[in-house]
């Protein structure tokens, strides 16, 4: 009986670290994708997503409407690359929560986005991403934007 409970207790243990490991390189494509996005690399950022990925934002439009409004990923390559050095911006990721499934994980992601210096909008990253091979891609991003109750995005 108490090699049985060893044996558990062994089992136990690697199955947590490999799911921390597992965590931790979710953690690292979505931070190399910001890592990327700061320093203006495409290639560094394209080495993380998948050339399929679907990108869409949730947030209020002219009318006060709330709408999912599709976005194109060449679109927010051009604005990293075009941006002038002058002109600097950075999303602050405030705190990250990760759920895997296999090949699957989701990274919840709030945030704050600062435009030459001054906060622009908060909201949330939604990150799915899938394992291909031993690397995680990011497969699809939802944010939400808005000006304000930014408390709210951790929740």
């Amino acid at each position: 009986m108490k090699n049985f409970f060893l044996l558990l207790t062994l089992l136990v243990v690697t199955l947590v670290s490999a799911q921390i490991e597992e965590e931790v390189k979710v953690k690292y494509a979505v931070e190399t994708f910001f890592y990327a996005f700061h320093d203006k690399n495409e290639l560094a950022m394209k080495r993380v997503v998948n050339p399929d990925i679907l990108m869409q934002t949730v947030g209020l439009n002219m009318l006060g409407k709330m709408t999912v409004r599709n976005n194109n990923f060449n679109d927010l390559i051009n604005f990293m690359i075009t941006t002038p050095d002058s002109i600097s911006f950075q999303e602050k990721i405030l705190d990250y929560k990760i759920q895997i499934d296999g090949g699957m994980a989701h990274v919840w992601a709030p945030y704050e986005f600062w435009y030459n210096g001054e906060f622009s909008h908060c909201g949330v990253n939604s990150f799915q991403l899938f394992k291909e091979e031993d690397t995680w891609k990011i497969i699809y991003l939802i944010d939400s934007r808005r000006k304000e109750d930014c408390n709210n995005a951790s929740e």
